[in-house]
């Protein structure tokens, strides 16, 4: 029985999101370090997925782990299993713009 789950076990793959502008679609991109096939200098290699995100959890930043599922469209063949970390939110606050001469209040001549 155990022979028999390790058989149909689905790839997965663990990236950061890059794009949620899609609606229950997110773009993961998957980075790996590999051997160049002449030289043999360790090199870097980043490809993108589209994913299924059903509940539009997942945010721009988050490291997410994605599964292999059935095509949903010509390029989406993965969905979203969990998010591992959360991206941190940075944001500016109202009174920082406008202390920096940036808010609203400023004027020109």
């Amino acid at each position: 029985m155990a022979e028999n789950s390790q058989l149909h076990r689905k790839n997965e793959k663990i990236g950061e999101v890059v794009s949620t502008k899609m609606q229950k679609t997110i773009v993961v991109e998957v980075a790996r370090r590999v051997p160049h096939p002449t030289y043999k200098k360790i090199v870097g290699r980043r490809k993108k997925f589209y994913a299924h995100d059903e509940q539009q959890t997942a945010q721009v930043g988050d490291v997410v782990r994605i599964v292999e599922a059935r095509p949903m469209s010509r390029l989406k063949r993965w969905e979203l299993a969990e998010v591992i970390r959360r991206a941190a939110l940075v944001g500016i606050t109202d009174t920082e713009t406008s202390a920096a001469g940036r808010g609203p209040g400023r004027t020109t001549k």
